[in-house]
This record gives C-alpha cells, structure tokens and sequence, in this order.
C-alpha cells in the first residue's frame, strides 16, 4: 500500500491554532463504520453516544516543558580537536540552540534530543540552559537525533526543564503563547510527566462532562504512553510496509487490565481515547490470545494500518491527523475502509472542521 494514498487536501486556516473554549464545545463528527454514515454534532453530545456498561480508556501521560533554549559553551578540547579561531567565531557568534527533550535513555542522565539548528553541535561541546543545568554532546544518531548527557536523573531533569523550557506545542501551531497554554496544551486528567506531546483527543473533557458520564454509567480505565515526536511524523517510505516504527514507553497496571478484561468478557465496549491508548491496547494484546490484556510496563511498537486485526478497541474518539501519517493510518484501519475515512476527512473540510493537536473530534463506533 503506497503512502500517497493517504494524503488529502487540507487549507491551512483549517488547522486549529487555539482551542475550544469551553473544551466540550468543539465539534464532533459521529462515524458509523458498519453503516458507513457520519453525522455532525457537538463533543458535548458524547453524552448521547456512550452508554452504561461502556468502559472509555484514556491516556494519563503529562507533558512536560520539554523545549529548552541553551548556548553552547566551546573550549580547545570540544570532541577532541582544536577548531580555528574562524569556526570557533562563527559557531560563537550564533551560540544560541534549541533543544527538544525526546526521551530517556538507559544509561542515567542520558537522554535522545532534537536540536535546532542541529549543524551547531559537535561532540563533547556542552550547552548550558541555566546556572544549574547544561549537557554535554556525547553522539549524533543516524536518523539525525543526539544523545546529550545531563548530570541528573530524569526525574531532576523533567524538574528542570519545567523550570527553564517551553510547553512543546507542535510547529504547525504558530500562535506559540496565549492565556492558560500550559494547562491548555494538558488533558484534565493527565497525572504521570512523560511526554512531549500532549495525548490531543482528550483535550475536549471536562470535569463536568466526566462527571455526566461517570452518572450515566460509564466506566472508566486508564493506560500510560509517554508520548515521542515519532507519533506526529509523515511516513517518508513509498510504501507503508517499509514505514519503521517508533518505539513508545507504556504502561497498564492491573487493576485496569481487570476492568478492560471484564468488559470484554461481558460483551460490552471498549471504547479508546486517542491512537495513543488504541496502540497501547492493541500491542499489549497482540502476544496474547483472544481478546485479553495484561498488566504492562514497557516498550511498544505496534504500527497500524488497513488490514489490522483490532482485538480489544471497539469504538475510537480521536482528532483529525496529518496527512500521510501513521496516525490517519490507524483510523482508518479502524473504520475499516481508507477510501470512507478519507471522505469523512473531505466532508470534515468541507463543513470547516479545525484540524490536529487544538482541533475537532470524531468518534468512530
């Protein structure tokens, strides 16, 4: 299946650069994907759409300030090799280099970075962020990342970077400070720091509008994914089947593989809140037999697309994706045909849905 046929016209006043105000008021397509059918509401009217018995599974990863701005410091020992006073000037002059905190590695204090503009780094040179926090170069990755070494643990290091760094809202959003955007760019519900991009389909809950469910007897269950860059990035093989998958952190404890279980068990749905929680069900169960999940605590690299055999999710609540994302490849692997998920993209355009992190929802049941 070639990557080109998941791509799709999308005006750019379509993407979404605020959000709702309130979060329930954005709006929200109703799929029907045995009917093929889709109708136009409101998210508030979820209400209507989810029943006693349903269990709904969010993603509780927190974002962090993972965008930091430091200055390289250069010395006659960077990586070794006495650099000419005119390279040293130049770099010096335009000292200034964003760094994106992607994920923690193994080795302690060691953690995988993007840097902007990254032809500024060489090994061993240290970039320093504040009096009390800086890193040194140790590798630049082939796929274009590097490895930088902070004299913290992660915990310290999140600590820091919440203290000198900027909430990481993606580069299609150019309105980069409005009011509330630390809590904004954050579910209502997000409680363990992780990731570097906020779980979006859970932006459109309320406190009131859980409680509504909560009455109404919807069940709830929790997983955890720290959320990586690679999750937003357009696939760039010509064909999908060669797509290399990113690996993610996850977690699912017992007592919600309990709930999820016995919901499965019982016939009722499963209903997943964002392809963060759809990847995470799903790669759990996937070594696994029947329509079972396991207490977890890992990696995972499920990539999903049209053809997949979906054992656990029964409904999906998500934003409209990027195009020739892996993201937009899921759902439609969901819905179960690529060609009427892109026409409910078309139609979503067409009634001037917002698109991605800040935009609309959709539910496909």
């Amino acid at each position: 299946m070639k990557t080109s046929e998941f791509d799709y016209d999308l005006p750019v006043e379509l993407i979404a650069q605020v959000p709702a105000e309130p979060r329930d008021s954005s709006r929200l397509m109703v799929i029907d994907k045995t009917n093929k059918t889709f109708k136009h509401e409101h998210f508030y009217d979820i209400l209507n759409y989810l029943q006693a018995g349903d269990v709904l599974v969010w993603n509780n990863s927190k974002v962090f300030k993972a965008r930091l701005h430091g200055t390289i410091m250069l010395d006659e020992k960077t990586a070794g090799i006495k650099l000419p006073k005119v390279v040293t000037d130049k770099i010096l002059n335009t000292s200034v280099v964003e760094i994106f905190l992607v994920r923690p590695m193994e080795n302690l204090g060691v953690w995988k970075v993007l840097a902007k503009p990254g032809k500024k780094l060489r090994l061993g040179m240290r970039v320093v962020f504040a009096e009390d926090f800086s890193a040194e170069v140790i590798t630049k990755e082939t796929d274009g990342t590097f490895l930088m070494q902070f004299n913290s643990n992660d915990v310290e290091v999140r600590a820091k970077a919440n203290k000198y760094g900027d909430v990481p809202t993606p580069p299609y959003i150019k309105t980069k400070k409005f009011a509330d955007l630390e809590n904004r760019y954050q579910t209502v519900y997000a409680k363990t720091e992780g990731s570097v991009a906020a779980p979006t389909a859970g932006f459109h809950f309320t406190p009131e509008l859980i409680e509504k469910l909560k009455n109404k007897g919807v069940e709830f269950a929790e997983i955890t994914l720290h959320v990586g860059l690679g999750t937003f990035l357009p696939v760039k093989t010509e064909n999908i089947e060669e797509h290399k998958m990113h690996s993610e952190w996850v977690e699912l404890s017992d007592k919600n593989a309990h709930i999820i279980n016995n919901a499965k068990a019982e016939g009722r749905r499963v209903v997943a809140v964002g392809t963060t929680t759809v990847r995470t069900l799903e790669g759990i169960a996937q070594g696994l037999e029947g329509g079972v999940v396991c207490t977890w605590q890992g990696d995972v690299n499920i990539f999903i697309a049209p053809g997949f055999k979906f054992k656990i999710v029964d409904a999906l609540i998500t934003n409209f994706h990027l195009p020739k994302s892996t993201l937009l490849m899921l759902v439609s692997a969901f819905a179960g045909d690529k060609e009427f998920m892109l026409r409910c993209y078309k139609e979503a355009v067409k009634e001037k849905y917002h698109f991605f992190s800040f935009g609309d929802a959709m539910l496909i049941k």
